[in-house]
This record gives structure tokens, C-alpha cells and sequence, in this order.
């Protein structure tokens, strides 16, 4: 027996994905955060390195070089110049001066547009010197500013008004900065791979307890209540597999209790109605003496007699139901179909109960034949019919009709209209139950109270449905849907 589709290991976000999800979603934070502070650390090694060689040789070369104030423009000062650029560490510098209006550089490409105005300032603000990191094209530049300055005193520097500036390019830097970036982003991306196996083996770790547990739980489904989880280790979904086990013993022994229960009470109910009935025989055919020498008897001997036989026939008819749910409670009802032309069958099932045509009227097309089972399906209309006549209102419709339906074997559908009240909403769940009364006041009515749930279980045994409810107007209205062909749709 399939239950359907078979269902896929792998879903799109099923709770293997959302681990391995997660699993990579750690690692990558924290490959990722591994990578950002080696790459930063080792960049800020990489400049600070050269920035502070740099500053400090233009600071020495500065210092070791004298000028002679003041300075006037020409080609001393641009040798000067030269002559400190040529000394620059880690790399070349172009050295450029200014003082007053006088500007002069060590004569390579004019780099003045790289001194922004903020290290132009700081330079007059400090007398040690500043220096700035600046892109410009595209290209890294260290800029260092060192002003000139004299001892006023021992105490107190003074600044004579010379600037020098230089301007380093930081292209190698740079490409080893770049470099470290690359090196640390091809490293992590391996990383995650890697971290895929461990967080493919913890998914499996973490999923075959569940997938075992879902397993479980469907074999229970289905019936196989001795169902068990094999208990491995002693984490948390081992505990959950013990307690899956303790709830499933429990379980297993709480069902096995009711059905040995259940069918204790279905032997009594058997037992007692096999029993009753051959006392209840001698009582009926005692009874039906009494009944025809009443008219001969004392009007209170007459009416106790009368009473006496009309409760013995109640009796009989209750161990008759009694019997006969018995046999669908124990699955021993048989269904024996026959070809029948279904209009006849209910007008002889009426005919037979003496149901006139004053209280029953009827809407029965000639015709319709199926294959059902003629003893059931007198049962069924005769309890419908029944039913309406005592607990509604005459007169009484039972209308027939056959529907095909696409998809579907064709049906035979049969309706008992009543024109009564109908029936209370809060009773039309529970009409098909047994014992049940719609009516609480009517503790002794003529029917055993078994009546409409015999015909559900005939109908059930026809593969057919069976469905109450209230006709617009007012009048209860009960539905019987059988396929034609009962054997054929039931399999």
C-alpha cells in the first residue's frame, strides 16, 4: 500500500540544507573575520613600515642640511633638492620646496597637486613635522611635510619660514597590500570548502536520529505499534529516542488494554443477544396467544397483556440490532450483490411494511439497475423510511436517481424526505451514533436507537456514503450515494 510520492532525502530547505547553512554561515564568519584581521594587521605592518623609514630619513636629511636664508630661487636650491631625493628611503622622493613666493622641486614631475591643503597647515602648526597618505590617479603617495626651523633660545624653535615637502610613491606597498588581500581571500574560500565535510558528517550525525524518529513514527501510523528507535550514546537525540520508546511501550500497552477491552464487550453484546433469543422466541410466541384472547380478558388484564407483548417486540428488535452490529463491530458482515432493478426493491421494501401511499409517496424512475445487496439495501430504506415516520411528519418522499460522474464509477442516489420540523443542528453530528436520541424526552421510543447506525454501516459495506441534513422549507432529508457496481468500487 503507497501513501504517495516517495519523498525526497534532499530538500531545498529541509533541515540537512539549514545545518549545512549554518555550518557554513560559522565558518565563513569566521574565516572571514580571521582573513580581515590578518589582512589588516599585516597592511598596517606593510605601511607603517614604510611610512616610518620614510619620515624619519627626509627628517635626518633635512636636518643634515643647511640652508642659507634667505633663500633665493635657482639651480643651488634645485640641487640641493636633488641631492635629498636621491638619498630617499625605502623609495625615491621628489622633494619639493617652498618659501615665501619662491617654489622649487628636485626636477622630476611636478608632484605639488598630491600636498593638499590640510598638510600645507599642519606643517606651520608643527615644528616636528606631519605627513599624510593620499590617493591621486589612482596612485598611493606618502606625502611628508617638514618645516625648517632655529633655535630662539634653548627652550623655544622658531620657524624660518622653508617648507620642504616629499612625495614618495607607494605603488609596491600597495601591490603587497593587494597581495596579502588575495592571498587571504584564497585562502578562505578553500577554508569553506573544507568546512563542508565536517558539516556534511554533523548534518548526518544530527539527521539519521530524526529521519529514524520520522520513520518511527510512520511504521506506528500504519498500525505497528512494536515499533522501535535504537538508542545510540547518551546526548540529547539519545534521550529522545528513549523517550520516543517509553511513549511508544506505554502507548502499545494503553491500545492492546482497549482492544482486548473492546472486544470483551463485543462477545458480551453477541453473547447476550444469542442467548436472549430463544427465550425471547417462547416469549413472542406466548405473547401472540395472549394477544388474539385479550379481546376475551378484563379491560386491565387486556391492556397489561397488550403491554406485555408490545415491550416483548421491542425487546426482540433490539437483540436483532444488537446482533447485527455485533457482526460489523467483529468485520463478519458479508456482502452478498445481486443484479436488482433498484425502483422494484423499494417498492417492495414499502409493500412489505404496509407503508400506503398516503404516508409514503415516491419518485422512483424505472430502469435503474445495480448490482447491491438486496437484504442490506432493504434495510437501509426501511430503516430511512422508518425513522422519518416516527420522528417526523407524513407524508414521506423517497426519490432515485442514477448521476455519472468524471473520474468516478457511476453512483445511485437515494433520498428520504420527511416533512417534519427536521433536524436540531447540535443533533446532526451525532445522528448516526448508536443509543443516540435527538429527542431527550423521548426516552421510550418505538425504535432501539440502533437503527440509523446499522444503515450507516450497510451503506459503508456498499462502498457508498450516507449523509443528514434539513431541506430549506423544514423536513429532515437523509442522502445514500452507493456506486452502482458496490463489488467493483470497493476493490
Amino acid at each position: 500500500m503507497t501513501t504517495g510520492p516517495r519523498r525526497s532525502r534532499f530538500r531545498a530547505f529541509g533541515l540537512r540544507t539549514r545545518l549545512l547553512l549554518a555550518f557554513l554561515l560559522v565558518a565563513g564568519v569566521s574565516a572571514g573575520t580571521t582573513a580581515a584581521l590578518t589582512y589588516r594587521e599585516a597592511r598596517n605592518a606593510v605601511l607603517q613600515t614604510a611610512q616610518d623609514t620614510a619620515v624619519t630619513s627626509f627628517r635626518d636629511q633635512v636636518q643634515q642640511t643647511g640652508f642659507g636664508l634667505p633663500l633665493q630661487g635657482g639651480e643651488d636650491l634645485e640641487f640641493v633638492l636633488r641631492d635629498i631625493a636621491r638619498k630617499g628611503k625605502p623609495h625615491p622622493w621628489v622633494v619639493f620646496a617652498e618659501y615665501g613666493s619662491v617654489r622649487a622641486s628636485s626636477g622630476e614631475n611636478p608632484v605639488s597637486t598630491v600636498i593638499t591643503p590640510e598638510l600645507r597647515r599642519a606643517a606651520r602648526a608643527n615644528p616636528h613635522g606631519s605627513f599624510e597618505r593620499v590617493v591621486k590617479d589612482g596612485v598611493p603617495y606618502l606625502t611628508i611635510a617638514m618645516p625648517m626651523v632655529f633655535k630662539a633660545s634653548p627652550d623655544s624653535l622658531l620657524p624660518s619660514g622653508l617648507v620642504l615637502y616629499a612625495v614618495m610613491r607607494m605603488t609596491d606597498e600597495q601591490l603587497n597590500v593587494d597581495a596579502l588581500l588575495m592571498a587571504a581571500r584564497d585562502g578562505a574560500l578553500p577554508g569553506l570548502a573544507v568546512a563542508l565535510i565536517p558539516g556534511l558528517i554533523a548534518a548526518r550525525s544530527v539527521l539519521r536520529p530524526v529521519r529514524e524518529l520520522r520513520q518511527a513514527a510512520q511504521s506506528m501510523g500504519s498500525g505497528r505499534l512494536d515499533t522501535r528507535i535504537p538508542v545510540r550514546g547518551s546526548d540529547e537525540l539519545a534521550d529522545l529516542a528513549r523517550t520516543f520508546n517509553e511513549s511508544a511501550g506505554q502507548l502499545e500497552q494503553s491500545v492492546r488494554e482497549l482492544r482486548e477491552a473492546e472486544a470483551r464487550a463485543r462477545r458480551f453484546a453477541s453473547d447476550v443477544s444469542h442467548e436472549l433469543r430463544t427465550p425471547l422466541a417462547g416469549m413472542l410466541a406466548v405473547t401472540e396467544v395472549l394477544d388474539e384472547d385479550a379481546d376475551h380478558l378484563d379491560a386491565d388484564t387486556a391492556r397489561a397483556v397488550r403491554l406485555v407483548s408490545a415491550e416483548t417486540g421491542k425487546l426482540a428488535v433490539l437483540v436483532e440490532d444488537l446482533m447485527e452490529i455485533s457482526r460489523f463491530d467483529a468485520r463478519a458482515a458479508e456482502l452478498n450483490a445481486d443484479e436488482v432493478d433498484v425502483a422494484e426493491a423499494i417498492r417492495k421494501t414499502l409493500h412489505n411494511r404496509h407503508w400506503s401511499d398516503d404516508r409514503v409517496r415516491t419518485e422512483l424512475p424505472d430502469g435503474i439497475r445495480a448490482r447491491l445487496d438486496p437484504r442490506r439495501f432493504d434495510l437501509v430504506i426501511a430503516n430511512l423510511v422508518g425513522n422519518a415516520l416516527r420522528h417526523g411528519s407524513a407524508p414521506v418522499t423517497v426519490s432515485l436517481r442514477a448521476e455519472t460522474r468524471s473520474a468516478s464509477p457511476p453512483v445511485l442516489i437515494t433520498e428520504v424526505r420527511d416533512s417534519g420540523p427536521g433536524i436540531r443542528p447540535e443533533s446532526l453530528p451525532h445522528i448516526f451514533d448508536r443509543f443516540y436520541k435527538a429527542d431527550a424526552a423521548r426516552t421510550r421510543s418505538a425504535g432501539s436507537g440502533l437503527g440509523l447506525a446499522i444503515t450507516l454501516e450497510n451503506v459503508k459495506l456498499h462502498n457508498g456514503t450516507i449523509r443528514a441534513g434539513n431541506l430549506p422549507g423544514g423536513g429532515a432529508v437523509f442522502t445514500v450515494e452507493i456506486p452502482r457496481h458496490a463489488e467493483e468500487a470497493g476493490g
